[in-house]
C-alpha cells in the first residue's frame, strides 16, 4: 500500500512518440516514472495492459500512445480500435482498480470539420475518417467508466523530435526552392510542451499527489489561436535561419490536389474557455508557441539535435 507522502508513481504509454517523450521530461521532477512505448506496453493487447498496470501500481497514467497513422488506419480499422479505441477503457478500469488518476489524449479529428467558429466540448461529434472515430471511442470509454480524469483533445502537434510538419517543412524548406501546401484546412498548430506543461499544471498545481486540480472531463488542449497549414508553413519559412533556408516561398494548394486516403476535417480549430478558466490561465498563441520551440533550437543541449529527419 502506498503511504499518504509516498512519491507517486506515474505510468505513461506511448513513451516513444513526441508527446510521451516531453510528458517524461516535464514529469520528471514530480514523481518516478514508468515509461513504455509499444515493445514494453502493447496497447492492443489487454492482457498487456493489465500486467503492466499491476506491476507499476501507479497513481497516475498517462496514456499518450496511439495508432497516429491516419491514412493507414483506413485499411487497418481493428488495428486502429484496439489502440485507440479499446485500450482507453480497459487503462480507465485499472485507474479505477488502482485509485489512479487517469489522462488521456484525443483529437480535433472527432468534430467533422464543417464548422466555422472554435468547437466547444459539448459539440455534437462526427469524424469522418477511421482515425477519428477510434479515438471518439478512446475518448467515450474514457469518460464512461474512469472515476478520476481528464480527456485532453488537441490538434496539430510538433516538436524538435520524431516525425512531424515542423520537421518536414525545415528539411523540405532546405532541399526545395519552394514548398507546396494546403490553404483550406484551418486547425491550431500546437507545440507539445505546451501540452505536456498544461497537463502537468492540472494534475500537480494542486494537492501535488497526482490528483487532479480540475473537474474530471473532456477538455480542448491547443494553441491559441488559429492558421491554416499554409499559414503555418509559411511561419515556419520565415523563422528558419536564412542559411539552412534554400525554399523561398510557400505555394497554396487546394485539399483536393492531395490524394490521400483519410478525410480531413477543413477547420477543427478548439475552444479553449473550459480549460482557461479551470486553471484561470490563457493559454499561449501558436505563434508564441512556434517561436518558443524555434529558440529551443538554437540551443546547443537541446532536444532537436537528437532528432536525424521528418
Amino acid at each position: 500500500m502506498r503511504g499518504p507522502s509516498a512519491r507517486p508513481r506515474i505510468l505513461l504509454t506511448g513513451a516513444d512518440g513526441q508527446l510521451g517523450w516531453e510528458l517524461a521530461r516535464t514529469f520528471a521532477a514530480k514523481g518516478d516514472i514508468f515509461s513504455f512505448d509499444r515493445t514494453g506496453l502493447d496497447l492492443s493487447s489487454p492482457d498487456s495492459i493489465r500486467a503492466r498496470c499491476r506491476e507499476v501500481n501507479p497513481t497516475l497514467i498517462l496514456n499518450a500512445g496511439a495508432y497516429t497513422a491516419v491514412d493507414k488506419a483506413e485499411s487497418e480499422p481493428e488495428l486502429a480500435m484496439r489502440i485507440n479505441g479499446v485500450a482507453p477503457g480497459i487503462l480507465a478500469e485499472e485507474a479505477n482498480r488502482l485509485g489512479a488518476t487517469f489522462i488521456h489524449y484525443s483529437t480535433d479529428y472527432v468534430f467533422d470539420g464543417m464548422a466555422r467558429q472554435p468547437y466547444r466540448e459539448d459539440d455534437a461529434t462526427a469524424p469522418q475518417n477511421v482515425y477519428g472515430r477510434t479515438k471518439l471511442a478512446g475518448e467515450q470509454a474514457a469518460s464512461s467508466m474512469a472515476r478520476r480524469y481528464a480527456v485532453f483533445r488537441t490538434s496539430w502537434l510538433y516538436s524538435n523530435r520524431r516525425h512531424n510538419f515542423l520537421l518536414t517543412m525545415l528539411r523540405l524548406a532546405g532541399e526545395r526552392d519552394e514548398l507546396r501546401v494546403v490553404v483550406d484546412q484551418i486547425g491550431s498548430p500546437t507545440w507539445v510542451r505546451s501540452v505536456s506543461e498544461t497537463t502537468c499544471q492540472c494534475v500537480f498545481s494542486g494537492a501535488g499527489d497526482g490528483s487532479l486540480c480540475i473537474e474530471s472531463g473532456i477538455y480542448h488542449l491547443t494553441a491559441g489561436g488559429h492558421t491554416s497549414w499554409h499559414g503555418f508553413a509559411t511561419a515556419i519559412l520565415e523563422a528558419m535561419p536564412g542559411e539552412l533556408r534554400r525554399a523561398s516561398c510557400v505555394v497554396p494548394i487546394q485539399s483536393s490536389e492531395l490524394a490521400t486516403a483519410a478525410r480531413r476535417p477543413s477547420y477543427s480549430v478548439l475552444a479553449l474557455d473550459k480549460l482557461e478558466a479551470a486553471l484561470s490561465v490563457t493559454i499561449p498563441a501558436w505563434q508564441e508557441q512556434l517561436a518558443a520551440c524555434m529558440d529551443e533550437r538554437k540551443k546547443p543541449n537541446s532536444s532537436a539535435g537528437a532528432v536525424s529527419g521528418a
